[in-house]
C-alpha cells in the first residue's frame, strides 16, 4: 500500500516515532457514532485523524456534528460515500465501514478498489455466497480487512486459548453460550432491514445469532479454534429450533447445537423476548476444568480436583482498542488484523446452517408472552414464558425446547454442510410464511 503522505507524528513509547493516520468513516447515525466517538478519542491521543465522514441524510446530523467539532478538526462532509472517497482518497489510509448489513459488500468493495484498508463492523455479511464474493474482492487487496468482532482483541481470552491450545485444561469437548439481551419492540423498528431475512430479493437473515450476538457466536467458535491462537473451529453438522415473539419475519430467539470437524460440540441458547438484565456466559468444558467467562469482566476456572480460580478485567473501550490494532496493522506494526474477513467464514457457514437445519421459525403465540412496559425507556418489553429456564435446561441437560414438554416448542431439525447450497431455497420459504 502506498500510504499517504502526512507530517502528524507521535511518539510510540517502544522508541520510535510513529504516523498518525488518516481515516474516513462511512456513516453517523446508528452504531457509526460510537465509531466517531472511538476515532475522537484516538485522535486526542495522536494516533490518527478523522479526514471526512458522510451520510446520505447528512443535515440531520447538524447538533452531532457541533458536539463533534467537525469544523474545528477539518472533517469533510459528504452525503454520498462514493463522492467521499474519490474526492479523499489519495488523502486517507483506513475507512470504517460501521453501516446497514445490506451495504457492507458494496462499500467493502469500494473501498478496496480504492486502494483503501477497510475496517467492516461485524457481520460482515450472512450469506455465505456473498461473504465469498467478499473474499474475491479482498484478494486484490493492498491491506487486509478487519472485522469488528471485538472481543477477540481481550487479554485473559486470548491467554486462556493458549493455554487451551498447549493442554493446560485438556481436551475441549464442548462450548457452550447462554445470551439473554432484552430488546424493546422500538429495536425491530430501527432501520428498515431490523429482523428481516430478505430485503430486495437479497439475503439480510438479520438475527440475536447473526447480529446483536454475533460476538459471542465468533468467540464460540475462537474457542475451538485448533489451528493457533488466531483459527476458529468449521461446524460439520447444526441441530436448531428458531421461534419469534415480536412481530419481525425472522427469529428472536435461537437454540443450536453443532458439532464441530474436530468433534467439538457447540450448543448456544440466544433470545431477545427475555427480561431482566443482559446475560451473557461462556463456558468452555475441557477435560480436566470448566472455564466460564463473561465478556463484562470475569472469569473462573473450575477445575476437577476441586481447585477453583476467579480474575476480573477490565477491557476499557473494546472498540477503541480494537480500532487502534488495526491502525497499528496499516502502519505495519502488527503482522495481521486481529479478526480478518476470512476468519468470519466458519461464523457465516454456522448461522447459515442454523436457518437450514432449523427449517422454520416458530411464532410463539401471543398468550405466552407476557410484556412488560419499562419507564425509563418509555417502550415496551416481550417475554417468552419460561425463557430462561428452558435456556437454562437445553444447555445442562440437551433438550431442546420442542423436547422439554413447554407449550410453545416445535421441534426443528439438522443440516450438515453439504446442505448448505439449500440456503436461498429454505430461506425464500421462511420469507413466504
Amino acid at each position: 500500500m502506498n500510504l499517504r503522505t502526512s507530517t502528524a507524528t507521535i511518539y510510540s513509547g517502544k522508541g520510535a516515532w510513529i504516523r498518525a493516520m488518516n481515516i474516513g468513516i462511512i456513516g453517523m447515525g446508528g452504531f457509526a457514532r460510537s465509531h466517531h466517538r472511538a476515532i475522537l478519542d484516538l485522535e486526542s491521543k495522536g494516533e490518527c485523524r478523522l479526514v471526512c465522514t458522510c451520510d446520505p441524510s447528512i443535515g440531520n446530523f447538524a447538533d452531532m456534528s457541533r458536539e463533534m467539532e467537525f469544523s474545528t478538526r477539518g472533517v469533510a462532509l459528504f452525503d454520498d460515500y462514493i463522492e467521499m472517497l474519490d474526492e479523499c482518497r489519495e488523502e486517507l489510509d483506513i475507512v470504517t465501514i460501521p453501516t446497514p448489513l445490506p451495504l457492507h459488500a458494496e462499500m467493502h468493495r469500494a473501498c478496496v478498489e480504492r486502494g483503501l484498508a477497510a475496517y467492516l463492523e461485524k457481520p460482515p455479511t450472512l450469506d455465505y455466497v456473498e461473504l465469498e464474493d467478499m473474499l474475491g474482492v479482498e484478494a486484490g487487496a493492498a491491506k487486509l480487512t478487519n472485522v469488528g468482532f471485538s472481543n477477540i482483541i481481550e487479554e485473559p481470552r486470548q491467554a486462556l486459548k493458549r493455554q487451551i491450545l498447549s493442554g493446560a485444561f485438556g481436551p475441549v469437548r464442548k462450548v457452550s453460550f447462554r445470551g439473554l439481551w432484552p430488546r424493546a419492540a422500538s429495536y425491530f423498528r430501527r432501520t428498515y432491514w431490523a429482523g428481516r431475512l430478505v430485503l430486495d430479493g437479497r439475503l439480510v437473515l438479520d438475527s440475536c445469532m447473526g447480529n446483536a450476538m454475533a460476538h459471542y457466536v465468533h468467540n464460540a467458535l475462537f474457542w475451538v479454534g485448533s489451528g493457533g491462537l488466531y483459527s476458529w473451529g468449521e461446524v460439520d453438522r447444526v441441530q436448531a429450533e428458531m421461534y419469534r415473539a415480536h412481530d419481525i419475519e425472522g427469529p428472536d430467539t435461537v437454540f443450536v447445537k453443532a458439532l464441530t470437524s474436530d468433534g467439538i460440540e457447540l450448543r448456544l441458547a440466544l433470545s431477545h423476548a427475555c427480561a431482566g438484565d443482559h446475560v451473557q456466559c461462556e463456558s468452555v468444558a475441557c477435560e480436566e476444568a470448566i472455564i466460564e467467562y463473561d465478556a463484562s469482566g470475569c472469569y473462573t476456572i473450575g477445575r476437577t480436583d476441586g481447585t477453583r480460580e476467579m480474575e476480573t478485567f477490565d477491557s476499557g473501550d473494546i472498540l477503541a482498542r480494537n480500532l487502534s490494532a488495526y491502525l497499528e496493522y496499516v502502519r505495519g506494526d502488527r503482522d495481521r488484523p486481529i479478526s480478518r474477513l476470512i476468519d468470519s467464514r466458519p461464523f457465516v457457514v454456522f448461522c447459515d446452517l442454523a436457518y437450514v437445519a432449523a427449517g422454520a421459525i416458530h411464532t410463539v403465540p401471543s398468550a405466552m408472552v407476557p410484556t412488560h412496559k419499562d419507564a425509563e425507556e418509555d417502550d415496551y418489553f416481550a417475554s417468552i414464558e419460561g425463557i430462561e429456564e428452558v435456556s437454562d435446561r437445553f444447555l445442562e441437560d440437551d433438550l431442546f425446547p420442542s423436547e422439554q414438554g413447554v407449550a410453545w416448542g416445535r421441534a426443528g431439525g439438522a443440516a450438515g454442510a453439504g446442505d448448505l447450497a439449500r440456503l436461498s431455497e429454505v430461506v425464500a420459504g421462511l420469507a413466504a410464511r
